[in-house]
């Protein structure tokens, strides 16, 4: 009751607030969710038996700094398609509730100080993931996005670097039980990315967003995509039992989630409609913390 009494009678506060707020929305915290989860995992996956906390904060903490700086830079770089998109025209650029130098200046140095700490304190590997994965986002992909579909394919590997940054920071080498992790997560983002794109394809139509393959008004072109990475990805899903990072447990799980992430993609290339693409979507937002749950218990 006594903060909303001081609330009320300080418009300050309550400007300040609502300024943090738009900030916080900047850093695209669901994305940046997504990126220290996978980083966890790989962090998890490359230590050794004796678990290191302090240096998991560290990555986390420099990793989490990245992929805020990443979201503000890119909703910067986004400012005019984002304009013209009904679920994005609200955000804090385009809406004009954020200047825009302020984006420029918080982003570029947010970013470059997670650079330097994961550097510093984790080690080079790690540093030099980061900046990669932020060059290829920034660099690459987001520019892409407007002049070809192959976008997906490079907003894939920025998208599979983070359980490598994790990693390095673990082990400080790159190992091929790590690059299956890589596999895994870069096929599943088509079917991912491809599901939101066919989702708000109307949208995307507007900004001149080439998410999907062009022209595809039927979405045919879209499932099947969608349906041979989902396979490309059953496959991979197998290799960290190939190079014995998980065992039979993570193996019949992974056959089990695979399947069912299989279904709905094969439910979407025959239907193509809004429905299957939002029940591939969902599954794919599923699929993958409980993969990498798994495979990460059943290594211990």
């Amino acid at each position: 009751m006594k903060a909303q009494a001081l609330l009320q009678s300080n418009p300050r506060i309550r400007v300040t607030l609502r300024n943090l707020s738009h900030y916080w929305e900047m850093t695209k915290p669901g994305v940046m969710g997504v990126v220290l989860m996978t980083t966890l995992f790989g962090f998890f996956l490359g230590s050794p038996r004796r678990f290191d906390w302090a240096l998991l904060f560290h990555t986390l903490l420099g990793t989490s700094f990245v992929a805020a700086g990443a979201g503000i830079l890119n909703m910067l770089l986004e400012i005019e398609p984002d304009s013209l998109m009904d679920r994005t025209k609200n955000r804090p650029l385009p809406a004009g509730k954020i200047p825009q130098h302020h984006a420029f200046f918080l982003g570029g140095f947010v970013a470059s100080v997670g650079i330097v700490h994961l550097s510093l304190s984790v080690g080079n590997l790690a540093g030099f993931l980061s900046a990669a994965s932020l060059i290829l986002y920034l660099v690459f992909y987001t520019p892409m996005k407007l002049s070809s579909n192959l976008c997906t394919a490079v907003g894939s590997v920025a998208g599979a670097l983070p359980p490598l940054i994790g990693f390095a920071a673990s082990s400080g080498r790159l190992s091929m039980g790590a690059w299956s992790v890589f596999a895994i997560l870069f096929l599943w983002q088509f079917p991912h990315l491809l599901a939101l794109a066919w989702m708000y394809k109307d949208d995307y139509s507007k900004a001149g967003f080439k998410m999907v393959p062009i022209p595809d008004n039927t979405g045919a072109s879209t499932g099947k995509i969608s349906l041979i990475f989902s396979v490309l990805l059953f496959a991979a899903s197998l290799l960290p039992c190939v190079f014995r990072m998980s065992g039979m447990v993570y193996g019949a799980s992974a056959v089990c989630l695979s399947a069912i992430f299989l279904v709905y993609a094969v439910r979407f290339f025959r239907q193509r409609d809004l429905l299957s693409a939002r029940k591939l979507f969902i599954a794919s937002i599923l699929y993958m913390p409980f993969l990498l749950a798994v495979m990460a218990a059943d290594s211990l």
